[in-house]
């Protein structure tokens, strides 16, 4: 039985997880720079370690009521298309080890576009965990957007 560590962070009281591996840094959080004509989830830019990297705000992309930034907003680093993108999350938790067994599909009822971003559902004990694939968040065209942000 395989299992995956996921990296575990908060949109106001729902968990989310996304693989570890895919994940290159998680950072203290860091006003962004407002870019104009930016998607409407991009915050802007950040200049990360000598690196522009734009920043987008997860609760903006699923829709979900803005909170207020605190000590314990994170933003987590990945990959896209070659370029690192950072995604504002309320916290980042933890790093949960998921045995495949414990890992449902995505519910029928979640579907279309959104559905593709959803790897699964992950069940640890009594909690929920939706699993997700931030590279698979953006459609091709805001990727292509998010690159000519340098």
């Amino acid at each position: 039985m395989s299992e995956k560590q996921y990296v575990i962070f908060k949109l106001e009281t729902e968990e989310y997880g996304v693989d570890i591996m895919k994940v290159k840094e998680i950072s203290e959080f860091k006003e962004s720079t407002k870019v104009p004509n930016a998607p409407y989830f991009v915050d802007g830019i950040i200049n990360l370690r000598g690196e522009i990297i734009p920043i987008i705000n997860l609760k903006k992309r699923f829709k979900i009521s803005l909170g207020n930034v605190n000590s314990d907003t994170r933003i987590i680093v990945i990959n896209i298309n070659d370029k690192n993108v950072g995604f504002v999350v309320d916290e980042a938790s933890q790093v949960l080890r998921i045995k495949d067994d414990e890992i449902d599909v995505a519910p029928e009822i979640i579907a279309g576009v959104e559905r593709q971003y959803i790897t699964g559902v992950g069940k640890v004990g009594e909690k929920i965990i939706i699993l997700l694939d931030l590279e698979k968040i953006l459609t091709d065209e805001e990727k292509e957007k998010l690159g000519d942000m340098e």
